[in-house]
């Protein structure tokens, strides 16, 4: 290693100051609220060989899946300067509303680096607005699929022409295109300043360190045969319980997960790709670590995954997977957390395990102006308690990292009204310290529309852990009448959707004299 740790210091924040500067381009240049306010994207800085070098500070389930993006499109030869764009679930994507643009960077005339972004469109077509419909049993249904293909007027056009909101995602994408343009300049720069040679030393250089200080973390937490079994409730289709079933060991400084005993490929969207199981197991294992060690592809050393083929969480094309980007990845970090609980390892309680993802959407008859409109969001929870700490209230927990939607911003711009948004009071579970409290959030439809929810934990509330309490289960209303966790219905003007996110559980057994 050529770096002290001064220079590791330095060139560790240099890196990450070009993934910050990629999102803050993306998040002030998009249009649509859920990129613009809610920041439902992600950049990150892969070196020429496929690795990753620095990420900024933005969504897990995003950022540990771009790897296999990257991958896919170094599959494809790519030129110094080309872009790439992709949303393939089973070709580096996660999910199709996930709109990934990597640039290869040019550097003297070859492949220096990737610059990666990716971002959360409202909308990619399919049989419902907002492209996350309940009750989809393929990919085709929820929307259009593109491969790793250079990004050209021709494959944009392609894809405007399969959407509902087209000029939204036309300047969503002009948007990425410009974060990745920022995140070449800002590599160029790099090198510029140190040498070309020398900046890639510091590259391998990061990430051999974060791979060793990972490595000792690892070892210190040596267990092996920890199991755990959650369920996720439902798949749109069925609303049975399905199974995700874990085994950890960690030997040697390598943390595997095996998924062997998960439910089979769901006939509804709750499957999921490999690459987003690897995705939640790595956020298990960055919680793990001492956070002055950089995240960057020295970790995903670390990390072993593997599951059946054929399995929910390891889904075969054309299994429909939009629910499992954003739920089964929180209920495998749920299952993986709750192993590490019972082997002993200090972790925290289960927080929400859930994203509550709710879209609306209307038609050209029954939306604002003369096109169509579609909005998503995901709602806060509360997050579980730890040993020496309450859980914080109303977050996004786990694989999320998103803020909320203002409400202004909602009411000017979509024919919805905010009429409650609170603190869900007494839903985070007793203990010790107490679990975060969930969240009430209450839209009323203003004119007709398609609405789409996607949640879970209704059924089986989030554990505490140390003898600490459960967090309250959600629950979503229409009109007052309760829907499964994941469901589709047509709203008229008029009509109330109220979503209660869960509570936090509880850590340790509650003071005496009181609950919490």
């Amino acid at each position: 290693m050529s770096l002290d740790a001064v220079g590791l210091e330095v060139m560790g924040h240099a890196f990450a100051s070009v993934a910050e500067e990629m999102g803050l381009v993306l998040i002030h240049s998009a249009v649509s609220p859920n990129i613009r306010e809610r920041r439902d994207c992600s950049a990150a800085l892969f070196d020429a060989a496929g690795e990753m070098i620095a990420q900024a500070a933005h969504i897990p389930v995003h950022l540990g899946a771009l790897h296999e993006s990257v991958a896919a499109v170094r599959a494809r030869a790519p030129a110094p300067g080309d872009v790439f764009v992709l949303n393939d679930p089973y070709a580096g994507g996660s999910h199709l509303p996930d709109i990934t643009l990597v640039g290869a960077v040019e550097v003297d005339g070859a492949v220096g680096g990737y610059g990666v972004v990716r971002a959360h469109h409202s909308d990619v077509g399919g049989m419902q607005a907002g492209s996350m419909p309940a009750g989809a049993r393929e990919i085709f249904a929820e929307g259009v699929v593109v491969p790793p293909l250079r990004l050209t007027p021709d494959v944009e056009r392609f894809l405007l022409a399969n959407v509902r909101t087209p000029e939204a995602r036309r300047a969503d994408l002009a948007a990425q295109r410009a974060a990745v343009e920022r995140g070449a300049d800002g590599l160029r720069a790099l090198a510029a300043r140190h040498g070309w040679a020398a900046l890639r030393e510091a590259a391998r250089d990061l990430q051999a360190y974060a791979e060793r200080r990972a490595r000792e973390a690892l070892g210190r937490l040596a267990a092996t045969g920890l199991t755990a079994t959650d369920w996720l409730e439902g798949d749109g289709v069925d609303d049975t319980d399905l199974a995700i079933h874990v085994r950890v060991d960690i030997r040697d400084g390598v943390f595997h997960v095996d998924f062997t005993g998960t439910a089979p490929a769901a006939r509804g969207n709750v499957n999921c790709p490999l690459a987003v199981a690897r995705s939640a197991v790595l956020f298990v294992v960055r919680t793990l670590l001492p956070e002055d060690v950089p995240t960057n592809g020295g970790v995903t050393r670390v990390v072993r995954v593997t599951a059946p083929e054929g399995c929910m969480v390891h889904a075969r094309f054309p299994s429909a997977v939009a629910a499992g980007n954003v739920e089964t990845s929180q209920r495998i970090v749920d299952t993986v957390f709750l192993a590490l609980a019972r082997g002993g390892v200090p972790v925290p309680a289960q927080g929400q395990g859930t994203m509550n993802n709710v879209s609306f959407g209307g038609t050209r008859d029954d939306g604002p102006g003369t096109g169509g409109w579609t909005y998503y969001e995901t709602i806060g929870g509360g997050q579980g308690a730890s040993h020496g700490a309450p859980g914080p209230s109303g977050v996004h927990v786990g694989m999320s990292n998103t803020r909320n939607t203002p409400i202004e911003v909602l009411e000017m711009e979509y024919p919805l009204r905010l009429k409650a948004y609170a603190l869900r009071r007494g839903s985070g579970g007793v203990g010790k310290w107490s679990g975060g409290e969930g969240v009430i959030r209450e839209f009323e439809a203003l004119a007709a529309m398609d609405a789409s929810v996607l949640s879970d934990r209704r059924r089986h509330a989030p554990c505490g852990a140390g003898g600490g309490g459960a967090g309250a289960p959600g629950r979503t209303l229409v009109n007052g009448a309760p829907l499964p966790p994941k469901a589709s219905t047509r709203l008229t003007a008029g009509d109330v959707v109220r979503v209660e996110t869960p509570g936090g559980g509880g850590w340790g057994q509650p003071e005496p004299g009181g609950q919490r």
